[in-house]
């Protein structure tokens, strides 16, 4: 998938980074990922593009699309997922609670790790499941 939100990352191994900074870069590919969904829906004033970006961003969207998502994943993407839930933080976000941000961590984790990885076939393929599912919740 090419788009806006992809650049060339040369040089980079994730699998020599730890799962926390996989996380850290997965927040920002998925934060731009959903603001450039939003906008391609259609025009809107930007309090409501923010209002829709801003549901799809939270923590317990994310957990609840990690926990959806598990049977389409691999191996692989499944052991990103228990090393992305394992990060010990040092903080849980007001609103949240630990599980539900373990799981958002986690999910951040696989799209930041596949973002790495140059997996951009196999991430754009994750990311159109989230709107999927997305949409099927209505």
């Amino acid at each position: 998938m090419n788009g806006p939100y992809f650049f060339d990352l040369p040089g980079i191994d994730p699998d020599q980074l730890s799962p926390a900074v996989w996380a850290y870069v997965g927040d920002a590919v998925y934060e731009l990922f959903i603001r450039h969904h939003v906008v391609t829906g259609g025009p809107d004033k930007t309090k409501n593009l923010h209002h829709k970006a801003v549901s799809r961003v939270r923590a317990s969207f994310q957990a609840e699309m990690v926990n959806k998502m598990l049977p389409f994943l691999n191996d692989s993407e499944l052991g990103i997922i228990k090393r992305g839930r394992n990060v010990k933080s040092g903080h849980v976000p007001t609103g949240s609670d630990s599980i539900t941000y373990r799981y958002s961590t986690a999910f951040e984790a696989l799209i930041g790790y596949l973002y790495l990885k140059g997996q951009r076939e196999r991430l754009a393929e994750i990311l159109a499941k989230t709107v999927e599912l997305s949409a099927a919740d209505g």
